[in-house]
């Protein structure tokens, strides 16, 4: 799958968003290592703390499909800015990554940027025996 499906995907995703409270409309994309595409989108919550990112429900719906790693996210946010991850969204990605340096397209609704994921979370809290090459 290319870049452009993977992030029309996330902005299809975008288009079911649950956010009465914020407004902020945000879908997500992720490839998995399997070839299927899963999608999520922002779910929010009068309780805020139980919200959940769109990027988050697109990687625990492929891992409830049973598929470990992803080779590619797209996140497309509905405001005036692109749709960067939470900082949360940021740790849960690095766990279900096939390596760092798969791309993580962050987009808005005319702009998309390719960043890698090492890039947008450069010092994540990872397992060194799991992961000793990352900070090579």
């Amino acid at each position: 799958m290319n870049k452009e499906k993977l992030i029309e995907a996330a902005r299809m995703a975008r288009e079911n968003a649950y956010c009465p409270y914020s407004r902020f409309m945000v879908g997500a994309a992720v490839l998995g290592e399997n070839g299927k595409v899963y999608t999520g989108c922002n779910i929010e919550n009068a309780s805020y703390g139980v919200t959940v990112c769109a990027e988050r429900v697109a990687i625990f719906t492929m891992v409830a499909d049973g598929c470990r790693k992803f080779e590619a996210l797209a996140v497309v946010g509905g405001g005036e800015e692109d749709g960067a991850p939470c900082m949360i969204c940021r740790q849960v990605m690095t766990e279900f990554c096939k390596d760092f340096d798969v791309p993580v397209y962050v987009g808005g609704p005319t702009k998309v940027y390719e960043h890698s994921m090492k890039e947008i979370c450069p010092l994540p809290f990872v397992s060194f025996k799991e992961n000793e090459d990352y900070h090579h």
